[in-house]
C-alpha cells in the first residue's frame, strides 16, 4: 500500500469561480476541504487541489456533498 498522499487537481474554469471563492464555498457549504490552486502560485488560478488520501467510503461521500453542492450553485 502506498504511504503518502493523493492529489486531484481539477480544472475549475468552466464553473466561473475563482479558484479561493469555490474551495471556500465547498468548505464551508458542503463539508468538503479542498485547496485554491493559488495556494501552488499564480498559474494554479482556474484549479482547486483535493487529497484523495482516505477511504473510499469517505471519498464517495465527500463526491456526493461536492455534487449536491454543484447542482445547488453551478
Amino acid at each position: 500500500m502506498p504511504k503518502g498522499a493523493f492529489y486531484v487537481f481539477p480544472n475549475i474554469t468552466g464553473t466561473g469561480w475563482t479558484s479561493k471563492k469555490l474551495a471556500d464555498a465547498l468548505l464551508e457549504e458542503a463539508g468538503v476541504a479542498c485547496l485554491p490552486g493559488t495556494s501552488f502560485g499564480e498559474f494554479g488560478e482556474g484549479y482547486i487541489r483535493f487529497s484523495v488520501a482516505n477511504s473510499i467510503e469517505n471519498i464517495n461521500k465527500a463526491l456526493e456533498r461536492i455534487d449536491g453542492w454543484a447542482k445547488k450553485n453551478l
